[in-house]
Formats: structure tokens, sequence, C-alpha cells
């Protein structure tokens, strides 16, 4: 099978409104807050940030007001701005309704593209009033993203806001639409040898996203009168009066179809921007040879793949839906599109930096795909053909491609107030902003949910883990097994609020009355017997410890991994797993922890199981480490850590970080290294270049530390003082997938270990 043949994956993952209730109140609510970004530690650093040392880029802008973008945040700074009168799917609910959104929105811009950004929700649905809010704002602002906000208003909205403001005002619900569906449609043109002069397309929806579709698509070359736009009412013609307003009749079409129907029959391609069901069987036959269906209507599609599928066989198909191939998504847009805008000082988003932004999306599709994107889809390379015409959201490419694009453009039509001058450079810079957490947990939840597994949540009476393995299994990451007593877990279930009577996916063991628990007895026994245990000692683990019964299921194939530790201590956890499990042949077992920090992915080892290794075992860590960094997509570059850097401070100690490193030379290992360094000289590019020897081409992505003691203690600060998520420890090296959560962790701790574990991250 090849890879533009892979069947369509229908499943689509889910999650309870009592989980995403819990995932917005948990610790802070929300999913914002403000970081300052300069030093506040002392008198002087006030000073500076206020009175009196403010005064001084007060005056700067007062007389230069191009400086804002120098001195202050204007430059890296977007309102994501809302009256909330047409909610994703949900209507007209209100401007305050709307800030979940809003916020959303914001995490977007920063987690895609690094562009700070904050939500404004405007209380008024009168066209006139909101625009005077918004016009005020401009000073504060690098850029206006509108979100949300209910045709025709959203038309006269942004019309009015681009001539009053000199910053780039984009209504995302319009244009970030139909730049992704008007690049999936080139690649489609170019797979079906359709010409785009030639080509007759339909575009059912004439809201905001439609009109913005018509006209992007008319100005990259479609003729008019081959594109009909079809509301509710029907085709919107010349003459048609009914329904009209000053946009609609900017696109009626000469045409004697008067119905979707009438519109469809023998069209090339077909827009859907409306709702579920608007396409039916007789239409979709109706169409010319390889037709183009992009139905695109939220949450559900107005026909489905599946349902073209048994009509015909001829068909290129894209959703908006993200379980489907060929997913037309917002997010591959209106990042890097302010990115470009803002990185230029643009005044304006027009219509070629738009076309820019499409064109470039499209050769994204066109190219050979990169590992980390091709890691997601475990030994099935994602190439361009049927089902891959646009680029996925997690490909690392797009922070350089759609800026560029976006950013030549600004300044090749003149709307650029500082142009860029070596593109190289910019490019490599905008490689910096890349935020490789969003990659890392996507690219294996996405693994997982292509391949699920049988995962055992070993404490299957704790609430928190009732709720893990229940969110588990509705994102689609696969079965969850929880060992315990049912009527103990159901009771549990039944006080937190969770249904799990008749749950698909969900299964419960109970460790004394499972029909394996004699050969469960028995293989441990054979295992621990020259241990000095026995029989009865065994039968009693397996009866009362949930840790060796689930690892006994997936010692022997009955589950594929376990997740445990939320109720007793890690080593703990380790030490029954260990008496099930062995190390894999070769490997050594080690704890490993992903420390995830201001857009930057480190893996710290070992943060858990050597407490003080020799320069044999700290070279087999090392090893070990860089095998985790490459299945996480990472070309590893790894630091032995110490106190002294490169023999000073001279100390015993650090001897055997050098005697690791001549260990690791003498292996000829196939990933770069070098130690003893401190982590200011592994972490930092120019502490760095002071050793112009360093064998390491860049900053460390892997951190092998000297102890244990010196792993925990770093990896807990990073995670409480320095704002770091920290995943771990990872246990690495294991003949089987198991990971330990700490003890208390939170159900989505869990849910991530039980991914991890069924990705077999450890090995």
């Amino acid at each position: 099978m090849t890879d533009d043949q892979r069947p369509i994956r229908s499943k689509r993952p889910t999650f309870t409104d009592q989980e995403a209730l819990q995932f917005h109140a948990q610790g802070r609510p929300g999913k914002l807050e403000v970081v300052p970004t300069k030093p506040m530690a002392t008198q002087r650093d006030l000073s500076l940030a206020y009175s009196p040392g403010v005064a001084v880029p007060v005056l700067a802008i007062a007389e230069n007001p191009s400086c804002a973008f120098d001195y202050t945040t204007r430059s890296n700074m977007v309102a994501v701005i809302s009256n909330g009168t047409a909610i994703l799917g949900l209507g007209n609910l209100g401007a305050l309704a709307s800030k979940p959104v809003m916020e959303g929105k914001a995490v977007l811009f920063k987690r895609f593209a690094d562009v700070d950004s904050i939500d404004l929700e405007v209380d008024t649905e009168d066209a006139d009033a909101f625009i005077n809010c918004v016009r005020y704002l401009g000073p504060s602002f690098g850029g206006i993203n509108l979100e949300d906000i209910k045709a025709p208003e959203c038309f006269i909205i942004e019309e009015r806001l681009r001539e009053l403001m000199d910053i780039p005002v984009f209504h995302d619900d319009q244009h970030g639409t139909a730049i992704i569906a008007a690049a999936g449609l080139i690649n489609a043109l170019h797979l079906t040898g359709r010409d785009m002069a030639k080509t007759r397309l339909v575009v059912n929806g004439a809201g905001a996203a439609g009109i913005a579709c018509t006209e992007l698509l008319k100005a990259m070359g479609f003729a008019p009168n081959n594109v009909i736009l079809c509301d509710t009412k029907g085709v919107i013609y010349k003459g048609r009066t009914e329904g009209m307003n000053q946009w609609k009749s900017g696109h009626a079409a000469e045409t004697d179809a008067r119905t979707l129907a009438d519109a469809l029959n023998g069209a090339d391609a077909v827009f859907g921007l409306s709702a579920k069901g608007a396409f039916t069987d007789e239409m979709i036959r109706s169409m010319a040879p390889n037709p183009i269906i992009f139905a695109m209507a939220n949450p559900d599609p107005e026909i489905t793949p599946e349902e073209v599928a048994r009509i015909r066989d001829d068909v290129i198909i894209a959703t908006g839906r993200s379980d489907y191939p060929n997913q037309v998504n917002n997010v591959l847009g209106f990042p890097y599109i302010f990115r470009g805008a803002l990185d230029v000082q643009a005044t304006t988003i027009n219509m070629e930096m738009k076309i820019a932004a499409a064109q470039a999306l499209a050769e994204l599709a066109r190219e050979d795909v990169p590992d980390e994107v091709a890691a997601a889809y475990q030994g099935s390379r994602p190439r361009f053909g049927r089902e891959y015409i646009i680029p996925v959201p997690f490909d690392p490419r797009l922070i350089h491609t759609i800026p560029m694009a976006v950013a030549k453009a600004a300044m090749d039509t003149e709307v650029a107030r500082r142009p860029i001058v070596d593109m190289r450079s910019y490019k490599a810079q905008l490689s910096a902003r890349r935020d490789p957490v969003a990659g890392t947990l996507n690219r294996i939840f996405e693994r997982v949910r292509k391949f699920p597994k049988r995962v055992v949540f070993a404490e299957g009476e704790e609430e928190q883990v009732i709720r893990a393995a229940l969110s588990f299994v509705n994102q689609g990451l696969g079965k969850a097994i929880l060992v315990g007593r049912e009527d103990r877990i159901q009771e549990t279930a039944t006080q937190a609020g969770i249904e799990l009577e008749g749950r698909e996916g969900i299964e419960i063991h109970n460790a004394r009355l499972s029909h394996r628990n004699a050969t469960y007895a028995q293989f441990l026994y054979e295992r621990l017997q020259r241990n000095g245990y026995l029989f009865r000692d065994c039968q009693r683990m397996i009866n009362q410890d949930r840790n060796h019964f689930a690892a006994s299921m997936v010692a022997l194939g009955d589950a594929d991994a376990m997740v445990t530790g939320a109720t007793r201590n890690y080593s703990t956890a380790l030490a029954d797993v260990r008496h099930v499990i062995d190390a894999k042949p070769g490997h050594r077992v080690i704890g490993v922890s992903l420390c995830l920090a201001r857009g930057r992915t480190v893996l710290v080892a070992d943060t858990a199981i050597h407490e003080m290794p020799s320069a044999q075992e700290l070279a087999e860590i090392a090893m070990e480490s860089a095998g985790v960094a490459r299945r996480l997509g990472y070309e590893p570059r790894v630091a032995l850590l110490s106190f002294s850097t490169f023999g000073h401070p001279k100390a015993e100690r650090a001897e055997k970080i050098q005697e690791a490193v001549e260990i690791l030379d003498e292996l000829r290992v196939d990933f770069e290294y070098d130690g003893e360094m401190s982590a200011d000289v592994a972490l930092n590019r120019d502490v760095m270049a002071q050793y112009p020897f360093c064998r390491l081409t860049g900053p460390a992505n892997v951190l092998v530390m000297p102890a244990f003691h010196s792993a925990s203690i770093s990896t807990k600060l990073l995670q409480e003082l320095g704002g770091a998520m920290v995943l771990g420890p990872l246990v690495v090296g294991l003949d089987k997938p198991v990971q330990i959560v700490s003890l208390g962790a939170t159900d989505s701790d869990i849910v991530n270990m039980a991914a991890l574990a069924a990705y077999n991250i450890g090995g």
C-alpha cells in the first residue's frame, strides 16, 4: 500500500465536557499569563523598567513613532478581537462567552509562530461601535486578528478598520480559510491536470469564508463566470434580488443554474462552507471526472470521505477535520502570516501577501517531508498525492516558509515599513523561533492514534487514574485496562461523576479473580525462586500488588504497555516492575526527564536510577539518552555535565566525566557528544563559543548529569522555579514498555505517560 493509498481514518478523538472544563479551570484559570521579558530583581531594574528610566523611550517614541517597534512589545504583539456573534459552530453567544476561544487563538499564535497575543472581547453587536472601539487601540499592537464575527458585519468592520488603521487587520474566519483551501486547491488542480483559468468551481456558502474564498480564487486566476457562489436560496446569479447584499452581488454570475444541484452538474470542484448534509449522492455523481471536493463545514462536513468513497473512486477530498487526510486547518496560516507581516512592520495584509502564503503552502506540500513529520506515521512517510495536498500543522518548515513568502510579498508591494535585507539570516531567525514543544507530544499522540495499544493502568481504583484511562480512550489512543476491584472502581467513578458503565474501550481486571492469575504467579515464581521467594510469596504479590499483576500482563503479551506510580514512590514502583520485566538485552535501564521550557526541549539523564554512576555507566547513559532523542525526532547533541568545564577547576569528581568521554571515543558512537562542561556552556551558544574546540555544533539537547541527585534536583528546580514542563523520569531500557508517573500525578500527567508507554519511548 502506497502512502497516498492509506485507508481513511474515521475514528474521531473526543473528550467529555467535564474534561474540557477541568482543563480550563485547573491551576491558574484560563490559558494565558503575562511574563516579563526583562529582569525585575533589583531596584535598578525597576527604575529602568518604570520611573525614571521609562521616560527615555517615551521621549524617543514621541519624537519618532516608529521607535515603538524597537522599544515596546508592539513589534511582536497581535490583538485577537471578537464580539462573539459567530463563535466556532456555536453561533451568537456574546462577547464574554467567546473569551475561551480568543484565549485559545492567542495561545496558537505563541505556540506556532512565537507571536505574543492578547485577547479582547468587545461587548457590542453594533458595527460602528465596534469599529470605534478597536480603531483607537492601534498604538498598542502590531496587528489585529478579528475572529468569530458574523456576516455581513464582519465585512464592514474589517474594511473600515483597514482604512482607519496603519497596521494589518485580518479576519481569519474569512481569509485564513480561503488561503489554506486555495493552497490545497492549487495542488488538487495540479494532480488532476486542470488549468485554473478553465476550471469550473462551485462555492456553497456565501458567508464570511465563502465570500473570501471566491475573492481570493478569482484574484489567483479563476474566470469570474466559472465560479458559481451559492447560498441557502440557491445560485447567486445576475438579476437575483432575494436575500442579496453588496458582497454577494459582487460575485453574481452569468448562468442559467438556479440550484446547487444545477451548479454542481459537470463542475470540476466544489468548496463547502455551509452545513452537514448539503452535498447529496446525486450531486457528487453529477460532477466532472476526477472531481475536487472541499467539504469544510465544521464540526461535520457537508459529506464525509466515507460517503464519497461509496459514490465514486476518482475524488480528491479535503475536510476541516483532523481525523481525515487533507485537513483545511487555519493554524497553517494565521500565525505565520502575521509573523511575516510583523517582521517587516507591514501596514496591511494585502491580496498579494495572501496569494504568496497560499502558493508557499502548496509548494511545501510537494516537497519530501522531514523526519519529524514522518515520525508520526511510523514507517508510512506521507507523500504528495491525493491524500496529502496540504501540509500538516506540525511541519517544522512552516515557521520559515510561510513568513518568508509573506514578508517578500509585503516588500514587493511596498507595504513593508522595515524591509528585510538578508533573507538567509531571516530564515535562520525564524527557525530559531520554532517551539519544539508543539511537535514533541503531538507526534507521539498522532503515532499512537494510528497504532492504538492496550495500556494497563495499574492503580485503577484512584480517581485521577480512572479519569486518565477515560481520556486515553476518548482521545483515540487505544484501550485502557484498569486494575482493581470492580465495585470500588465503579464507586469511585460514580462519586466523581464519571460514567463507566458500558464504556467501550475500558476493561476492569481484578487481580485476585483473573483467569490468568495462576499463570502470572507461576511466571513470577520461575523468575524469583532463586532470589529467596517461595511460590506463595509470588502468588501473594500477584493477588495483592497491582504493579506485579499489571507488569505480568505486559510481560506475557496480554497488554502492550503499562503506567503506574500515582500512589507510591518511583523507586518502589520500579522495583516492583523489575521483578517481572528485565532490561532489554544490551541496554541499561535509566531514567530520562523531558524538559520543555521557553521553546526548547532538553533531555536530562539519569534522573531516577543510578545514584553515583561510574564512567562506564555515564557513557552508557549517554548512549541510551541519545537513542531517546532520536526516537523523539531530534538529532542528539549530548553534553556530559559537571561543575567543571574542560579541566577547570580541576577536581577528582570531574575525572570520571573525562573518562566517560574517552569511552565514547573508543566506541565510535554516531552522535555528537562532549564534556566535561557546566550547564551554561552546554546550553548557551555564546558561552560555548569561548571554547572553540568544543565538539558540539550547537547547544546541547541531551544533558547527562554526573549523579542522580544533581539530575533530580535540577529538573525539579526547573519545574517549580523556571516554569518548565517536565515529563518523567521516563523509564528507558526495559524489555517491555512501562512508564512511571510521579507520586500524586494529575490525570493529564498520567495520560501523557500512558501515551509515551504506548509509543514505546523507552526503546
